[in-house]
């Protein structure tokens, strides 16, 4: 069987054994394909060549300028929030929501909810994914309550964990646990006495509870997490980062850096071109907390109580996601 070029390119990554790095001889065999066919491997942090005699001279450059392999994003994002030791822990909460995990060994949860990926560090990482974070946040106040005073909204939420109302973030199917594209967002528990704030309250603790899930998976691995890093649009509110802080019942920290991703990649070439010895001693000369928000116990149990009823809105609603979708 060989796959049709268009095919083979989209497919690539499916060709690659994450744990052993290197290229799978099983599916190369399937496909008929010899490994000398395949792009040669590097670390994301190793020097791949030198640009170009052209490209230098676009640039204005000197062709010893380095080229460096470079990452993924999200692992490249994790460089630059220093998350690259074992068992750290990086929160995105940007549009899309992400727990990103470093870890020195290769893992796969049972029912391969998470994505298990190699590091751009040279080791591995786990990461969940939920597709509507900060976006559920923007959609609430923007198309809903039309107002983009988000730090006032926030003002009038206090009694965190007393929230009757609960809302399922799926405003663009889901991701990690659920894998299903016909998820849909939706609010329960509201009464005739059910407020504005209560509402707006209930999207931050509706996504913090679905981040929960990817954490709930990590922790079946073995991987306790007592700290995260956070980043993204949605830290910069002090009232989610709290809400974060009790639902996964960890510390939140936030760096020195708001450029995850392009710091990321500096830190990385910094390591190829040889100022650092690896990208964990890059991380830890560059990366600094300046900021902690810490759980308080009495708000954590209250929350692991609502937590425990999120945990049965999906699996109760699956079934008419199925039959509402047009």
């Amino acid at each position: 069987m060989r796959l049709e070029e268009k095919e083979y390119q989209a497919s690539g990554t499916l060709l690659f054994d994450v744990k052993n790095k290197c290229w799978s001889k099983e599916m190369l065999e399937l496909c008929g394909l010899k490994a000398d066919q395949m792009a040669n491997i590097y670390e994301s942090y190793q020097v791949i060549g030198n640009i170009s005699k052209d490209a230098a001279k676009a640039l204005g450059l000197p062709e010893t300028v380095k080229i460096i392999a470079g990452g993924g994003d999200q692992a490249v994002a994790a460089v630059g929030t220093g998350t690259v030791n074992h068992g750290m822990c990086n929160v995105s909460l940007g549009t899309s929501g992400v727990v990103f995990v470093a870890s020195n060994e290769f893992a796969v949860d049972e029912k391969n909810a998470l994505h298990s990926f190699a590091h751009a560090n040279g080791k591995y990482h786990l990461m969940g994914v939920m597709l509507s974070a900060a976006a559920s946040h923007k959609w609430w106040m923007d198309e809903i309550l039309e107002t983009k005073e988000y730090s006032k909204e926030q003002q009038r939420i206090h009694r965190l964990g007393e929230n009757p109302v609960y809302f399922l973030p799926y405003l663009m199917g889901e991701r990690t646990p659920h894998n299903n594209p016909n998820a849909r967002g939706t609010f329960i528990g509201m009464t005739m006495d059910t407020t504005r704030s209560e509402m707006t309250q209930a999207v931050l603790e509706g996504v913090s509870f679905a981040l929960r899930d990817s954490f709930e998976i990590i922790k079946k691995l073995g991987i306790g997490i007592e700290r995260i890093r956070i980043n993204g649009g949605g830290a910069r509110s002090p009232l989610w980062c709290k809400i974060i802080a009790n639902v996964l019942n960890v510390k939140v920290d936030k760096i020195n850096s708001a450029e995850g991703p392009a710091y990321g990649a500096a830190i990385l070439a910094a390591v190829g071109c040889g100022q650092f010895a690896s990208v964990e001693e890059a991380a830890s000369k560059l990366i600094k907390v300046i900021d902690t928000t810490e759980q308080e116990p009495d708000i954590v149990e209250l929350y692991n109580k609502r937590y425990q009823v999120f945990q049965q809105l999906y699996p109760t609603l699956k079934g008419m996601f199925d039959q509402i979708i047009l």
